[in-house]
């Protein structure tokens, strides 16, 4: 198999409501890997919309998630995935054989100012980075 038709490794993050952490972590999944990684999230129980904290934090580093909405998890998405990677918020995903499982203990940013969330936004950058290690060879 060459280079070009290689299947990209693909990464679903999922938390309660796909309002903040797992939109933080798709966004910058999506972001720092420029396209060598295929990104999902999805929440047990969507919100209607993006915590807007969130989108204020992250658009401080220059990432525009405002057009970003909640979705619902499925067992497509999790089969779909090679990581899953849920938010340390409980939820419960379809265990599938071959899939990379990690939970992230992160604060939950749902209803706190954008001075709460930056710390958590940048725990999830740098879990992100060493992700994105794990996934694509290294540059030479």
């Amino acid at each position: 198999m060459s280079y070009e038709t290689a299947k990209k490794p693909s990464v679903l993050f999922v938390c309660v409501h796909n309002a903040g952490r797992s939109q933080m972590a798709a966004a910058f999944l999506s972001t720092l890997s420029k396209g060598a990684i295929e990104v999902r999230s999805a929440g047990s129980q969507p919100a209607d919309k993006v915590n807007p904290a969130a989108v204020e934090a992250m658009a401080e580093l220059g990432i525009d998630m405002s057009a970003e909405i909640p979705k619902v998890l499925t067992t497509e998405a999790v089969q779909e995935s090679d990581v899953v990677i849920t938010m340390g918020c409980g939820d419960t995903c379809p265990i599938f054989p071959g899939k990379r499982y990690e939970d992230w203990e992160l604060e939950d940013p749902a209803g706190q100012g954008v001075d709460s969330v930056r710390p958590i936004r940048d725990d999830i950058k740098a879990r992100i980075e060493a992700l994105i290690a794990s996934l694509t060879p290294a540059a030479k």
